[in-house]
């Protein structure tokens, strides 16, 4: 019977928190999945914390109870009175409600005076075995335990709710490629005028000509094309170099002298880059009414021919 009232005790215990737990909850959708198990693991986690802290809690009072008792047992044998009487004198008539509910749903041991109820007929060796049932806190303990394992069977594995191994991957992979996306943005914004390369993808191409249309027109015309202020962009001519690393470190550092800011105040490495890579891409275009060309002719180095390792030929 006892075993049923802590099983009836702690299903009902259980399940209004899981009642409260799933009424709070939020409706799952595919984007807050994730954070929604995350929750759930940290709301498990705390409350597994929260338990073990209450049951050393408890273990500490026990002790200094104890030792309470046995200090007081010493006072009383030092004044001639017998702990009993003692007991007797200083106590309140009956149990509170607090230590009924203490005594039977966590302590629930048999008195010392009645221990002779519960002595078991063998002895060994002059010793003989109290037949105490276990603490109804090991029980309660345990049931938890039990409907722990149910509900995570049922989320997990019967209902279908919870992620499986598959699932858990593709979560991990999302993150990880978001993680990286975050890694590579910032390594795109620690490139410099040595390390520059031209970009060829459409996406950042197209970011490149957004910049360009916003910032460098005023100068440089709506198709490069050049006006009073900035040369044409479409030739093959360059006043301060061609190339990808020319052309990236201009618009990094500017040509105060003839009225060119450095655009590295207002645009991040990456921006440089791209807009960098789509004004490469103007060479060649011919827009009409173009400016004149301006300064030197522009030839990118081939890069060197590369000599086969394994080559056989031998010079006679």
């Amino acid at each position: 019977m006892k075993s049923l009232k802590y099983i009836f005790t702690l299903l009902f215990l259980g399940s209004a928190s899981l009642l409260m737990a799933q009424a709070n909850m939020p409706a799952p959708d595919a984007a807050t999945e994730p954070n929604q198990l995350g929750s759930i693991m940290t709301l498990v986690l705390i409350t597994a914390a929260a338990l073990l802290f209450i049951v050393a809690m408890v273990y500490v009072i026990k002790v200094n109870q104890f030792l309470y008792k046995r200090v007081v047992a010493l006072q009383a044998e030092k004044s001639g009175i017998t702990l009993e009487e003692l007991a007797a004198a200083a106590a309140p008539s009956g149990d509170s409600l607090w230590d009924k509910f203490r005594k039977t749903f966590w302590e629930d041991a048999v008195p010392i005076d009645r221990e002779e109820e519960i002595l078991k007929d063998h002895a060994y060796d002059g010793i003989r075995e109290l037949d105490n049932t276990l603490p109804p806190w090991w029980v309660n303990m345990f049931i938890l335990t039990i409907i722990f394992a149910v509900v995570y069977m049922f989320y997990y594995h019967w209902g279908g709710d919870g992620p499986n191994q598959a699932k858990e991957y593709e979560m991990e992979m999302e993150q990880a490629k978001k993680e990286m996306a975050i890694a590579l943005a910032g390594a795109a914004n620690r490139v410099d005028e040595e390390s520059v390369v031209q970009l060829t993808e459409s996406g950042p191409l197209g970011d490149g000509q957004l910049i360009f249309s916003t910032n460098c027109t005023p100068c440089h015309g709506t198709a490069g094309e050049g006006n009073t202020i900035g040369p044409n962009l479409t030739d093959a001519y360059w006043l301060h170099g061609g190339g990808i690393k020319n052309v990236f470190k201009t618009i990094k550092n500017g040509v105060p002298e003839k009225g060119m800011i450095a655009w590295s105040a207002q645009l991040t490495p990456s921006d440089i880059q791209k807009v960098a890579s789509y004004i490469l891409t103007l060479q060649g275009t011919n827009p009409p009414n173009p400016k004149a060309p301006q300064g030197d002719l522009w030839q990118e180095e081939a890069a060197p021919a590369e000599t086969p390792t394994d080559s056989t030929a031998v010079s006679e």
